[in-house]
């Protein structure tokens, strides 16, 4: 029985031995003629090579995360039936390319891998690539900075977001400071051959400057650091953008603190890649690194995420006892999505031969040329192309050969935390949220002091003074004006001085000032303004301080600040006193246009006046001259107020009511005017303008050693004509003995004469345009936007006002000018008054010739027998003579007419007809029937004449008549109706 039982056992074990050599010879027969095996046959195996350094933090996480990929790929429910199962070939080659490129051969020509996996650098993954194209399998890297070759090397492919993107990040948080230069410090090698130009493109497109590239050597002893850190001290920049990597930022920050580059007013920007460093060093890098700001790829933290980094802290560190890390890196997340692409990329492609084919150059002398190519492989990079789903990085798709870039959060380094304060997206920019517009977080940047009350919302403004730096101020040497710029003492006085100090004294920061003449040996001036000027752009020089003009030839090799003083140019000439007087002065205060319409107006009122008081006013009655006379009297009357006539009619009464008023003004105006003229200094110019200097060939005076001979020359001033001068005292002797006809300065060196001159002389013609002075930088500099805003609020200061009042004097002598010479009253200042008198006298005018006509019109219709033409001169007669009027009877006491008409007219008060009739010289018919007694009139200078009238027996009609001593004078039949 036992015997039994163990040949039964025996037998057992054959038989299933041989099931198993069955099932694998089965397998194998399928393998090779291409079949795929049933569901339930074993998976088949796509071999995948992994080249990194697990000496490296990046290789060490990167590793714990693809081994957690696999298994979890293959553990989900949802791939339990695929064909394919993804073989990893781990090699650890160290950091050197020629490792990573030596390992890549032996993958491909011993293992014959289909894909390889993780080149870490660039370096590696630019001999990797070459290898790659030649065999037709995809080179997969999800760290290699360098962006993806896709037109010489098609088989590379980046599993990482693009640097550009973050190029247009960093940009974007600059631009949102207003921060206008930028110095990358980078390591220099492959990673960064082209981030650097990416960077400086987007910062180019935000109008921000790189003015210089900070390159550090992956090999660089300290010493060579601290150089570098030296160049960046004497820089002015302030605002840096490190990209380098984890070993060599850990000794570059150190450093930097250690020499005060991590304080206030500095600004340090850490690209991606850098931003792992604190998971790295820990708290040494937080310690040096205070108030730095980074740019990370955005993650979402999901539940699966969460998941993933409890597992994978778990087997790191069983992995890699007493290194205590929170969560994987980003660079981690991209390598656990790279392996499921790459899984479900094999079940996509479907089970081919993993053979490759046969190289052309197989028989090669080298390793490099025996490897063959893959179809295969070849395949399976295409269906990894087209892969897409959620990973634990965000959306994996790949285009343009690499990981579609989306958002970036923005960390700020606050004590022990890396917190978020904002995020950049493609679309929005920079926000505070990463779905709704907003601000940034509060930022807290180097050198905070938790003593200093809102310290950290005070943004740099990106530049500072080099450190240990001293301004070298050049200041001119001249020989006269030294109310503007001198020295004394080897100190530099004067109003140019006192104005910088004060505006650099309201700086927010310190600007130390040392202040170096422009002169040679013996103290003379080396040159003229422009060789000083220059000597800025030669570097001699960080600012010039003086009375330097702002010219365009100028502004082309420096940068000027706004002007401080009056800007332009004119001419200085003597004057002479103009107070010659004559017999005819008193005619000076009007001209004579003015004189000729005041008469004029003086006739027209007076006529007015006269034609409408004549109809009804015995004042303006009698004869012809009598007549004018009146009214030439009653209007020059009116001049002093004096008229004596009585105005009866309103009409007449408005027109001279508004005619005095017109009067009154024109009599003040004489009166001042005239007293003016007698009485105030007349200093007129002896020339006014250069055209006459020109044509009398006279002689121009001008400042030595300014821009002067230029302008005069544009001017059509000949230079022999050009006499340079050079102080006040030089200016006055020259126009006192007649050597300078004229001088040519700028206004603040002429009101500084006038000062001291300001009875003789006086500013002239047309004002040339200039911008005054400035000081002047080199270009560039971030000191002037700052003095220039200081300049600004320094001009309306009181104290602007006190500084000038002590370089000018008194303003009232810089105030006399040609212009204040008293001149006479033209006709075009009282228009107004003369339109208002006219249409009033005119209006009044016309308003009495239509009541007149309108009043007696039955009379003036009464004789229709005349055509109308024949009767408009009768009418006219009577609008203007009229009618006796009782008002117009004579009191007892009035001396009695003068002739006969008149005479008639007031004794008898009949009608005017009857008047026309009796001074007829005919006698007409005898009078009949009885008469009224004969009455006596006396006529003045005449013996009495005697009236009498007899009317008819019918009463209708009679006979009037006048004797003298018995004797018929004038005799007329008449009718009473």
């Amino acid at each position: 029985m036992t015997l039994l039982r163990l040949a039964m056992a025996v037998l057992g074990r054959h038989a299933l031995l041989l099931a198993l050599v069955l099932l694998f010879g089965a397998s194998s027969v399928a393998a090779r003629r291409g079949g795929v095996a049933p569901p339930r046959r074993r998976q088949q195996a796509v071999d995948v090579g992994v080249i990194l350094d697990r000496s490296t933090w990046v290789g060490n996480t990167s590793w714990t995360c693809i081994e957690l990929a696999l298994e979890d790929f293959y553990a989900d429910a949802s791939h339990a039936g695929y064909r394919t199962r993804l073989k990893l070939h781990l090699r650890d080659t160290g950091p050197g390319a020629v490792e990573a490129a030596s390992a890549g051969i032996d993958l491909l020509k011993n293992v014959r891998v289909q894909a390889i996996v993780g080149p870490q650098s660039s370096t590696q993954a630019k001999f990797l690539a070459e290898l790659g194209n030649k065999s037709s399998v995809p080179i997969i890297s999800f760290s290699a900075n360098s962006p993806s070759r896709s037109g010489q090397t098609p088989y590379f492919i980046r599993t990482a977001w693009n640097d550009s993107s973050q190029a247009e990040a960093i940009a974007a948080l600059v631009q949102k400071h207003s921060w206008r230069e930028v110095i990358p410090v980078f390591e220099d090698d492959n990673s960064n051959t082209r981030f650097i130009p990416d960077l400086v493109d987007a910062l180019r497109q935000v109008d921000t400057h790189v003015s210089y590239r900070c390159k550090i050597h992956p090999s660089a002893t300290e010493d060579d650091i601290k150089s570098a850190i030296s160049t960046l001290k004497h820089n002015w920049t302030s605002v840096f953008v490190v990209r380098m990597s984890h070993t060599l930022a850990r000794k570059f920050f150190k450093l930097a603190k250690y020499e005060g580059m991590m304080g206030r007013g500095f600004v340090w920007i850490i690209a991606y890649g850098l931003t792992d460093i604190f998971d790295v060093a820990g708290s040494p890098a937080l310690d040096v690194m205070q108030g730095v700001l980074g740019v990370k790829p955005h993650v979402e933290h999901t539940m699966e995420l969460q998941n993933l980094s409890q597992r994978w802290r778990k087997k790191y560190q069983l992995e890699n006892p007493g290194i205590a890390v929170s969560m994987p890196a980003v660079y981690g997340l991209y390598a656990y999505d790279t392996i499921w692409a790459l899984a479900l990329a094999a079940e996509k492609a479907g089970y081919v031969n993993s053979d490759f084919g046969v190289s052309v150059t197989n028989n090669g002398s080298t390793d490099f040329d025996r490897i063959d190519t893959s179809k295969a492989a070849e395949k399976l990079r295409g269906s990894l192309l087209g892969i897409k789903f959620m990973g634990m990085s965000g959306n994996f798709c790949i285009a343009d050969m690499q990981l579609v870039s989306v958002n970036y959060k923005i960390i700020n380094i606050i004590g022990r935390e890396r917190r978020v304060v904002g995020f950049w997206t493609p679309g929005s920019g920079i926000s505070g949220s990463l779905n709704v517009k907003a601000d940034l977080g509060t930022i807290v940047w180097p050198g905070y002091n938790e003593t200093v009350p809102g310290y950290t919302e005070t943004v740099p403004r990106g530049w500072l003074l080099p450190m240990n730096k001293i301004l070298e101020i050049g200041v001119p040497v001249k020989p006269g004006f030294d109310e503007f710029v001198k020295f004394e003492n080897g100190k530099p006085k004067g109003f140019c001085i006192d104005v910088f100090e004060a505006v650099v004294n309201t700086l927010s920061y310190n600007v130390p000032c040392h202040y170096k003449p422009f002169a040679d040996e013996k103290g003379n001036s080396k040159g003229t303004y422009d060789d000083l000027v220059y000597s800025v752009y030669r570097k001699e020089y960080d600012v010039v301080v003086g009375d330097i003009t702002i010219l365009a030839n100028r502004s082309l090799y420096v940068d000027f600040t706004l002007p401080y003083t009056e800007s332009g140019v004119r001419m200085l000439v003597p004057v002479r006193d103009q107070r010659q007087k004559t017999a005819w002065t008193f005619l000076n205060p009007l001209t004579a246009d003015l004189w000729l319409g005041f008469g004029a107006f003086f006739v027209f009122t007076g006529f007015v006046v006269w034609c409408i008081e004549h109809r009804t006013n015995k004042d303006f009655r009698g004869p012809p001259g009598s007549q004018i006379g009146s009214i030439f009297y009653f209007s020059f009357s009116t001049l002093v107020f004096a008229h004596r006539e009585k105005i009866l009619n309103n009409l007449s009464r408005i027109a001279v009511v508004v005619w005095l008023f017109v009067v009154l003004i024109l009599q003040q105006s004489y009166t001042a005017s005239l007293s003016s003229i007698l009485t105030v200094e007349q200093l007129q110019p002896t020339i006014t303008n250069l055209e006459e200097v020109i044509r009398n060939g006279s002689y121009v005076g001008y400042l030595n050693d300014s821009f002067l001979p230029v302008l005069l020359k544009r001017l059509k001033i000949d230079e022999s004509k050009m006499i340079p001068l050079d102080s006040p005292e030089h200016y006055n002797e020259a126009l006192t003995s007649g050597k300078v006809a004229v001088i040519v300065d700028e206004i603040p060196y002429l009101k500084v004469f006038l000062k001291q001159y300001c009875h003789n002389y006086t500013m002239v013609g047309p004002t040339y345009k200039l911008d005054g002075f400035g000081y002047a930088f080199p270009r560039g500099s971030p000191l002037t936007p700052d003095i220039s805003r200081e300049i600004l609020k320094f001009a309306s200061d009181d104290r602007m006002i006190k500084m000038q009042k002590e370089l000018y004097g008194d303003t009232s002598c810089l105030d006399k000018d040609d212009s204040q010479t008293s001149s006479s009253l033209a006709l075009h200042s009282f228009q107004g008054l003369f339109i208002i008198t006219g249409a009033s006298s005119m209006l009044a005018l016309l308003l009495h010739a239509v009541v007149t006509i309108y009043n007696n019109r039955h009379e003036f219709n009464s004789d229709s027998s005349q055509s109308s033409w024949r009767r408009w001169p009768a009418i006219l007669s009577k609008l203007f003579h009229g009618d006796d009027n009782p008002c117009n009877t004579p009191d007892k006491d009035e001396p009695t007419p003068e002739n006969v008409d008149d005479a008639m007219e007031s004794q008898l008060s009949i009608p005017n007809h009857i008047i026309e009739h009796l001074a007829d010289r005919d006698t007409g018919s005898p009078p009949e029937g009885e008469g009224t007694p004969g009455r006596e009139l006396s006529v003045q200078g005449k013996e009495p004449l005697s009236f009498a009238y007899m009317h008819s027996e019918r009463g209708h009609n009679g006979v009037a008549s006048l004797t003298r001593n018995g004797s018929s004078i004038r005799r007329r039949q008449i009718s009473m109706e």
